[in-house]
């Protein structure tokens, strides 16, 4: 298995990192890519892929959620970064109107920049979609190159994933579909799992029995049975299906 998607860089892990990470290897989780959020995150990033080289592979962006008036003086500090280190994507960026509308066009601006960024160096990008489905798409549809990747914790309906897949992207599923009250496992029973990457988002959006806890890499396993069971295929064949486009899509061993 591979995550797709997860911050294990961030404070929640300060005190057992290394254990976090030997669970997950216990599992068989064989890398983890770690999106960028901000500024202030870049260090913690940086240093944590350092900590478990070939396994931990970083992913430089910034996140809408931090988009605000002064966004373009930090993207000029995020392309810079971008230059100066080896990343294998770019990422988080996209476009969240459920948290903050106020910077509403700053973010669709921001995503369009970085999206280019990806298009121009063909790097994969992670893309945050919460309540902008159709401003997302919008943007991604207005780029005379459109990049690949992954819409990250894929929420949409089967008219949504099917529109996502025909542009070229993947579905990053996560513990969402592990939810009792989530449409999510219905959604993919119409779509091939070839199409998708395995997330957690930690130390987002645990899965069930861990809704409401920290999330961590080692709960991909919990995301792999549900998916074994929407899919009717064993667990196995799912690990090494969704391990495999992974490592195609961001190009790492």
């Amino acid at each position: 298995m591979i995550d797709t998607h997860t911050h294990i860089y961030l404070s929640e892990f300060n005190e057992d990192r290394m254990q976090v990470v030997d669970r997950a290897k216990e599992l068989n989780v064989e890398a983890l890519i770690l999106p960028n959020i901000d500024l202030d995150s870049i260090d913690a990033m940086n240093k944590t892929c350092l900590e478990f080289p070939n396994y931990a592979y970083p992913l430089m962006g910034l996140h809408p959620s931090s988009v605000d008036a002064n966004f373009e003086t930090v993207l000029m500090r995020i392309e810079n970064e971008l230059k100066q280190n080896d990343f294998i994507g770019i990422g988080e960026i996209g476009i969240d109107l459920y948290w903050e509308k106020a910077f509403a066009e700053q973010q669709k601006e921001a995503f369009r920049v970085q999206s280019n960024w990806a298009a121009d160096a063909d790097l994969p990008v992670s893309i945050h979609s919460r309540a902008a489905y159709d401003e997302v798409i919008s943007v991604l549809k207005s780029l005379k190159v459109m990049p690949k990747g992954v819409f990250h914790c894929f929420g949409g309906n089967v008219s949504q994933a099917k529109e996502v897949i025909q542009m070229g992207f993947h579905l990053g599923i996560g513990g969402v579909v592990s939810f009792k009250n989530s449409d999510l496992r219905n959604v993919l029973e119409h779509i091939d799992p070839k199409y998708i990457v395995l997330e957690t988002d930690a130390p987002y959006l645990a899965p069930h029995p861990f809704r409401g806890k920290r999330n961590e890499p080692a709960y991909l396993k919990n995301i792999v049975q549900v998916l074994s069971e929407v899919y009717s295929i064993s667990i196995e064949n799912l690990d090494n299906l969704t391990s495999q486009t992974s490592k195609e899509l961001f190009v790492i061993e």
